[in-house]
Formats: C-alpha cells, structure tokens, sequence
C-alpha cells in the first residue's frame, strides 16, 4: 500500500493560522518566504531529518488560498516509490494530472491530481534517503 505522508491546508491568514495550531496543538511551523510562496510547514510530532519517528504520524503544512494555482481545501499527499508509474496507475483509474511533476528541494517529487470525485492530492516519490515505509525487521 502507498500511505498518506503529508497532509495540506489552506490558509487565509498565516499569522492567524499559525497562532492557532501553535496554541491550540502545540505544533511547531516554520514560515518559508515569497520563493516558496510563502508555506509554512507543521511539525506536528516528533521528527529527525527522515521524518516522524513514530509509525502512523505524518506532518504538513499550509498554503495560502490565494494563490492562483491553490487548493481552497485539505488534501493529502500520496508516497509512492516510482513517480512516473504512479502517474500512469492514477491516469488509467480515471484520475487527471494537473500539469507537470516538480522537485522539492529536499524533499523529492511531486505531482498534484485530482481523483474520480473531484478532489484534489498529490502524490511525492520521495528522495532516496526519506524513509516512508517501516523498515523489515
């Protein structure tokens, strides 16, 4: 199975935003600038450089809803090994890519889709050195 890795929302106002979750769930964002449109990621469990180091828990972050290419509702991200099969299985289930695959620095590629109901996710090949699966004993 691919599992859920990330999750994202939209925001309205980051400020507000951020003080929210910060008080509400003690989640630790980081504010990225105009370059990356200006995301903020959420920790929202205990990470290292290979992500969340307790099984089931992922992290996310937020995008302004303003933008022109934004998703004006919560999505969630998809991992899969192989990007470019992925497309391919997403295309032939009835599923539409929207535009081109991009590379995260740090972080691997991306493509956003929609599914067969309408909603909007993406789906990361993550870098090498990320780990997404739990590890064979």
């Amino acid at each position: 199975m691919n599992p859920v890795v990330h999750f994202e929302m939209p925001y309205e106002n980051r400020e507000r935003m951020v003080k929210f979750y910060q008080s509400a769930f003690s989640w630790q964002t980081q504010l990225l600038g105009e370059e990356m449109g200006n995301y903020v990621i959420a920790a929202t469990t205990e990470s290292d450089e290979n992500g969340p180091k307790e099984l089931g828990c992922i992290n996310g972050g937020f995008s302004n809803k303003r933008l022109p290419d934004a998703n004006a509702h919560p999505s969630f991200v998809v991992a899969d090994d192989d990007i470019k099969e992925s497309i391919k299985k997403i295309t032939s289930a009835g599923g539409k890519i929207l535009g081109k695959s991009i590379d995260i620095p740090g972080v691997g590629v991306s493509a956003w889709f929609v599914d067969t109901e309408g909603n909007r996710l993406s789906i990361l090949q993550p870098l090498p050195n990320m780990s997404v699966r739990p590890k064979s004993e």
